[in-house]
């Protein structure tokens, strides 16, 4: 039983959707995260049942087969499942990502033969953009796409591709063009295509059911008609995802959080020492009480940016602060839930070393936390 978040929703079908999710997460994802993070084992399936309940097209509009749902309450369902498992939410905002350039930039004839499934869940996309020497910065991208008639033939290796392997499409940011920003545009390729060759999986620290790998092009011929938007736009289609990419991020980061707070609270006034819950002792106490602050603090810094972007007001830096923000808070949290939690926190028979070792990757992808200073500093 987690503890329940006071909200202020702009809809009753906003209200609706949350209890969705929430009812949703509670039996098909959090009885199975233990087990299928031990495994490493990716769960399309539990991703098939929320693209058929409409989760996977939550923010794009519904005239191409999306929800129309507000992204101040996307990111709020981003919350609720990554509070259940971050694997499953991480996917959901991945694949919604991999939709973005398709849904703002494509042409009515793409969005009417691709997003139906895109957008229905039939399909799960990826996104490939960092390289192994192009990581924070996306204008040194190496890949090349050669156009030569009627296709593009596309050379070389993208890093750390989440669904990497799993994914039936990958929206790939490529050089057609010179150096810089100015050369980059964007590829929707069919995992299918000869020449699309995943590499290993990566084996990482936390989150080990979410398979991330290299994706080398070798001579991959894609048609010129998965071009998205105009040749040499890539870069800009890159950066307003960003934005959606951190807020997103920074919504899991408080879902995490706030999993790591409920089960530490519940620890701490079961667990009793000299006679008494251990969360009577303000040395305890007044670190759950930190942390529950943080979290709203959080949470508030979230659900304002993604507000500002519903209403078309500028939202960068404040996307950025919000993934700022949440993922370091992330991190302290779930470390601190370890402490409460001892000696015990420090086992896997509790999942609290899980998700500190998870909070770690939300400071890292989207764009480390040392970059989201570099996108406020520079604002100021």
């Amino acid at each position: 039983m987690t503890a329940k978040v006071q909200r202020i929703l702009p809809s009753q079908d906003a209200t609706d959707l949350i209890g969705l999710a929430i009812d949703i997460a509670d039996r098909e994802l959090a009885p199975r995260a233990d087990e299928f993070e031990a495994r490493s084992e990716f769960p399309r399936e539990v991703l098939r049942t929320l693209g058929r309940s409409g989760f996977l097209g939550l923010p794009h509009p519904v005239e191409y087969g999306g929800g129309g749902v507000p992204y101040e309450v996307y990111v709020q369902v981003l919350e609720v499942l990554a509070q259940r498992w971050l694997c499953v939410a991480e996917s959901v905002y991945v694949h919604t990502l991999s939709c973005y350039g398709m849904v703002h930039h494509g042409s009515p004839e793409q969005r009417k033969r691709f997003l139906p499934d895109m957008l229905g869940g039939e399909l799960l996309g990826a996104t490939c953009l960092s390289e192994p020497q192009a990581g924070s910065d996306a204008a040194s991208v190496t890949t090349k796409a050669t156009r030569e008639d009627d296709v593009y033939v596309v050379d070389g290796t993208k890093s750390w591709t989440t669904h990497g392997g799993v994914a039936d499409f990958y929206t790939v940011y490529c050089r057609t063009g010179g150096r810089g920003a100015r050369g980059l545009s964007c590829l929707s390729v069919d995992a299918r295509t000869p020449g699309v060759l995943p590499q290993r999986r990566e084996n990482k620290m936390g989150v080990s059911s979410s398979p991330t790998a290299q994706m080398v092009f070798e001579g991959a011929r894609v048609p010129a008609d998965r071009l998205i938007g105009r040749e040499g736009k890539g870069f800009l289609l890159a950066m307003n995802a960003f934005d959606v990419g951190r807020l997103s991020n920074a919504a899991c980061a408080v879902g995490l959080a706030q999993a790591a707070l409920d089960y530490a609270t519940r620890y701490a006034k079961s667990r009793e020492q000299f006679g008494q819950p251990i969360i009577s002792f303000q040395g305890v106490g007044f670190m759950l009480a930190d942390m529950a602050t943080q979290i709203s603090a959080a949470r508030a810094l979230v659900v304002s940016a993604a507000r500002l972007r519903d209403h078309g007001k500028p939202h960068s830096v404040e996307a950025a602060k919000a993934k700022l923000f949440a993922t370091d808070m992330a991190m302290r949290v779930t470390t601190d839930a370890v402490q409460v939690l001892g000696g015990y926190g420090y086992v896997k028979d509790h999942p609290v070393e899980r998700w500190m070792r998870e909070a770690k990757l939300l400071q890292i992808v989207e764009g480390t936390n040392q970059i989201q200073r570099v996108v406020i500093s520079g604002a100021l």
